[in-house]
């Protein structure tokens, strides 16, 4: 998915349109993707690796008789080494064809667990908001929308200001209708409604004062 010009504006407007009624201060961040998640191609190949010694329990032995027939001949005999060689090239072989078939990202995106994903958004989220919205305003009132389209996951992180006012639960709305819009290949039309959204929830706790500076960037940052 991509983002064009006409969704850059759409949602620099809604961000202008939002801060122009409260005295929030509200940051839009798109990423391809919150991790490249090559810990967990690793952990697949280990589980295989695993699973080779399991596997081999249960051969029957009259096909081991027979492998080691057809290899060394009908009459010789597995010394350990050969068989603890044998295990080895399994245990490597079994490692390398599944971390060579997890290369593939789009493979390794979908076979990398939900809960792992939404960690791993979150964590993304809390750290450009420390980078770019924690303590940059100077009533604490910045509040980060992060969306990561690989993984159809989204953020929103208020500093403190906003989060001792707001529980977590009542950005359920933008985050709801954000992820539907990016589902429909609109992300730019849902960071736009989102917030439009997160403009509604801070317009009663934080009305707009007098003289209340722009303090961070209205436009949409994409990683």
């Amino acid at each position: 998915m991509r983002l064009t010009q006409e969704d850059h504006d759409l949602v620099t407007a809604a961000v202008a349109k939002a801060e122009r009624e409260s005295d929030g201060e509200i940051v839009t961040i798109v990423a391809a993707r919150s991790d490249a998640y090559h810990d967990v191609a690793l952990h697949y190949a280990l589980l295989a690796m695993l699973l080779v010694p399991a596997g081999l329990a249960f051969v029957p032995q009259g096909w081991i008789d027979w492998w080691a027939g057809v290899l060394l001949g009908w009459n010789a005999e597995l010394s350990w080494p050969q068989v603890m060689l044998y295990i080895f090239a399994k245990l490597a072989g079994a490692f390398l064809v599944v971390r060579l078939v997890l290369a593939h990202r789009g493979l390794r995106m979908a076979l990398t667990p939900g809960r792992t994903k939404s960690r791993r958004v979150h964590r993304r989220a809390v750290e450009l908001f420390r980078a770019s919205c924690e303590q940059k305003t100077r009533g604490r009132t910045g509040v980060l929308l992060y969306l990561s389209l690989a993984e159809h996951r989204a953020e929103i992180v208020a500093d403190k200001a906003i989060a001792g006012l707001v529980a977590p639960e009542v950005w359920g709305e933008a985050m709801a209708v954000l992820i539907d819009e990016v589902k429909a290949k609109r992300p730019g039309r849902g960071m736009a409604v989102a917030v439009e959204r997160i403009g509604a929830v801070l317009a009663p706790i934080l009305p707009p004062t007098q003289g209340n500076p722009n303090e961070l960037p209205d436009r949409l940052v994409i990683l």
